[in-house]
């Protein structure tokens, strides 16, 4: 006997309903719409609190900063970063004398990537206000710094204090944080598509369908409220530059071999410049809160010759695409800018590096295409062409993020023209930091900190997995352990747990709490150990495919 109609329609739409669940709670969109209001109305907050200290320090607004300095006095200009790497310096030490801040440092989409990595991933709401009103005040005082940093930590902590109000599984605070992401991109630079897939991209590392429904939702409605207020303005306004012909389509690769070396340049020093940071500590006794008034030191003196390297330098970047700087300044301003903004992150003076990403690689091209136009007057495309080519190469060889950076580049300058060569220029530099530095930015701060995402879903895995999460627990009066017996620590990864009992041949160990406590805390089986592995491989992969 056949099923009735009404039968197979009331089983198929259970099986719908069942499908619809696995691909994304109700739950989880309303929050991603929340998220995305939040987001963005804490975006517009801290726009408008930048502008503000701006236009009070310097008279002018963050688009006509460098000639708002060039009106003052020398002593002014000098002392206005400087007094803001002291209010800096002092917010980040009350932060951690308060436990807000594990350590004095601005924090930005790093420690975004790491909540999404490591369990639990925790990223407090306290922490993110102070670090947004410690990054915005360094911005706002001239810091050479980006915005996207701060704002994706900032969303980050309201998507997480959400996820732990709403009890959301790991799966879908996961979700919620690509959401935060995607928002505060969206509403900073009016790119919602751009959004989307820095979300995906560097965040998430995850295209899976599950993910891909909220995290839009949150974008378009924060881009949606942030026009409301500001209206559907691109950053930069192009000149028109002509047409683009077939020989820019090898230029543009020329290009993106110059912009590769200069990105790889930035990588190296900057990571040099935090070694130098962390041996002025270490080994001189600088006290850390003492390193943003280094910076304010040195971002001063740039204020006095060459104030076009302050603050976010969106005024600069479209000078250069205009066409407007000599080639013998725009060489100036790029090892300028670059020292500047390697300065600046080296001593806590603010954080992110997209925008100094775009400035240097709008420099780069102008300037590279200030080198044809003397070459061949007659025969190349405006050197505004090349600039926002350089702009996208530049920037995502930096982030690692050739998708979205492109796509940035298209909502900023609105302009689709010169997309051929944009992505083969983009690649090309992309590839080159990569193949000489070995990462992006934000994977080298979690590589120092012990985190290696190159080894996929596995590596993460046994990386942020620790030994106290699995071990099966002791009762609270259990005996010390005995001297010379083997031993893992509570703190270890799982990754370095198996590696130990593999190489002792153990099938299990006690756990005690730490090297300077013998006490036993738990044990852990090579099974119990490769069961937890297991499960987590799977479930990841569940969710990178769902």
């Amino acid at each position: 006997m056949t099923d009735s109609p009404w039968k197979r329609i009331r089983l198929w739409l259970e099986h719908s309903a069942e499908r619809a669940a696995n691909v994304a709670s109700a739950k989880v969109w309303l929050l991603a719409a929340a998220v995305g209001v939040l987001t963005s109305y804490g975006v517009l907050a801290f726009t408008v609190g930048i502008e503000t200290l701006t236009h009070f320090a310097y008279g002018e607004g963050t688009t006509r900063l460098a000639q708002g300095a060039r009106g003052l006095s020398p002593w002014r200009c000098f002392m206005v970063p400087v007094i803001g790497g002291v209010i800096v310096g002092f917010l980040l030490w009350l932060v951690q004398k308060l436990k807000i801040f594990p350590d004095i440092r601005c924090q930005g989409v790093a420690e975004v990537i790491e909540a999404r990595a490591s369990p639990p991933g925790h990223l407090s709401l306290a922490g993110g206000i102070a670090n947004t009103i410690a990054t915005g005040t360094a911005l706002g005082f001239g810091a050479s710094a980006g915005r996207e940093g701060p704002l994706v930590l900032m969303g980050g902590a309201i998507s997480t204090f959400l996820s732990e109000q709403f009890n959301l599984s790991g799966k879908d605070a996961r979700t919620l944080l690509g959401c935060s992401a995607a928002a505060a991109v969206a509403a900073a630079f009016n790119a919602p598509i751009a959004g989307v897939l820095f979300a995906l991209e560097v965040v998430l590392s995850n295209y899976a369908l599950s993910v891909f429904g909220p995290v839009t939702l949150a974008s378009v409605v924060s881009v949606l409220i942030a026009r409301s207020h500001l209206g559907d303005l691109h950053r930069f306004i192009i000149p028109d530059y002509g047409s683009a012909g077939a020989y820019d389509i090898p230029l543009g690769a020329a290009l993106g071999i110059i912009c590769g070396l200069v990105a790889w340049t930035f990588l190296q020093s900057a990571a040099k410049g935090r070694r130098i940071a962390r041996d002025l500590i270490s080994k001189f006794r600088v006290p850390e809160p003492l390193l943003p008034v280094i910076a304010g030191l040195g971002m001063g003196c740039f204020a006095i010759v060459l104030p076009e390297v302050l603050g976010v330098g969106y005024e600069a970047t479209m000078e250069a695409i205009n066409g407007n700087y000599s080639l013998s300044l725009l060489l100036v301003l790029l090892v300028a800018k670059m020292v500047a903004t390697i300065l600046c992150l080296s001593c806590r003076f603010g954080t992110g590096v997209f925008s100094g990403g775009v400035y240097l690689g709008a420099i780069t091209g102008a300037a590279f295409g200030a080198v044809l136009g003397l070459v061949a007057p007659d025969a190349v495309t405006s050197p505004t062409f090349y600039a926002m080519i350089g702009m996208g190469a530049v920037s995502g060889a930096i982030i690692g993020a050739p998708i979205s950076t492109t796509l940035i580049v298209f909502e900023l300058t609105g302009d689709y023209g010169m997309t051929a060569a944009l992505m083969i220029a983009v690649g090309i530099a992309t590839a080159i930091a990569q193949v000489f530095f070995g990462s992006s930015w934000f994977h080298y701060q979690l590589n120092v900190r012990g985190y290696d995402l190159s080894d996929g879903p596995q590596g993460v895995i046994l990386q942020t997995i620790r030994v106290r999460d699995v071990m099966r627990a002791m009762p609270a009066d259990a005996a010390p352990l005995e001297e010379g017996a083997n031993r893992l620590y509570a703190m270890q990864t799982l990754g370095e747990a198996l590696a130990v009992m593999t190489d002792l041949g153990a099938d299990g160990m006690p756990v005690v709490a730490s090297r300077d406590d013998p006490k036993i805390v738990g044990t852990l089986t090579q099974i119990r150990a490769l069961t937890t592995y297991n499960k987590a491989l799977v479930d990841s992969h569940i969710e990178l495919h769902r």
